[in-house]
């Protein structure tokens, strides 16, 4: 049990990467404070069944991360619940896509605060914690759009290029201690979310739904396979142990060869 007797946080870990990761953290012996939105009972089940799956505690808290006194809320709930806080990872996030000059300002400020500025008030909330212990892993879920750009994606792209430079930041902050801080950077990977927009493009395009999925993935990954929930995960887990640590500062691009081009 890699993580045995440490704890950590989960944004947006109620579904998709963030519960894949929340799983493999578990899996590594870790106790997990899952975050995110969706049924109460669902979500109920999901951390019973983390619990049963691999003998760690699991629960839940309601934090809307686009509101600061939230996070801190999270943060103190989970010290509270197992004792400390030492992973964190920030992994909620959301999408909206329109040409710049008619980009609603409101969407955008929507997706800087849970994209970006909630790793800030996360990390800002945790650290301490984790210094007073010495040890500590905070990796941010940024994403290719963190390296590279697409056209219609100016608050995303902004904010996961925000992530990589403040990953970047607490790397340096944090370079004398034990502990490291580290962005993953996924390209397409196949989510109960990605599902959904392949299905849409089968039947806007009339076309099977394989068709469907090797065009979204030709456009962009030349692998031509999705990362999986689970693979992203398992870094996660690597980079929490201590073959990782002087792993610091990194953007680990899990893109099928997207950025490669």
């Amino acid at each position: 049990m890699l993580l045995n007797d440490k704890s950590a946080v989960v944004t947006g870990s109620t579904s998709g990467i963030g519960l894949g990761i929340a799983r493999a953290l578990a899996k590594a012996g870790c106790n997990i404070m899952l975050n995110g939105f969706g049924d109460k009972s669902s979500i109920e089940r999901e951390c019973s069944q983390i619990a049963k799956d691999f003998g760690v505690k699991a629960a839940f808290h309601p934090a809307d991360i686009s509101k600061p006194d939230e996070i801190g809320k999270m943060i103190e709930a989970t010290t509270n619940e197992f004792g400390q806080v030492d992973i964190l990872v920030n992994n909620a996030g959301i999408q909206f896509t329109a040409p710049i000059e008619k980009f609603p300002t409101d969407q955008w400020d929507a997706v800087i605060a849970i994209n970006l500025s909630s790793n800030f008030h996360s990390i800002r909330a945790a650290l301490p914690g984790m210094r007073k212990r010495n040890w500590g892993r905070i990796i941010n879920i940024a994403s290719v759009h963190g390296v590279v750009a697409s056209p219609e994606k100016a608050a995303y792209v902004a904010a996961k290029h925000g992530v990589i430079g403040l990953t970047k930041v607490v790397a340096l902050e944090t370079a004398t201690s034990r502990i490291t801080c580290n962005a993953i950077c996924p390209g397409w990977v196949l989510t109960p979310l990605v599902e959904k927009q392949i299905k849409d493009r089968s039947a806007r395009e009339k076309i099977p739904v394989d068709q469907a999925k090797l065009e979204l993935l030709s456009e962009k990954q030349p692998s031509l396979e999705f990362a999986t929930p689970e693979q992203i995960g398992a870094m996660t887990v690597f980079l929490c142990s201590d073959d990782a640590a002087q792993i610091r500062g990194a953007t680990i691009e899990m893109d099928g060869a997207w950025t490669a081009r």
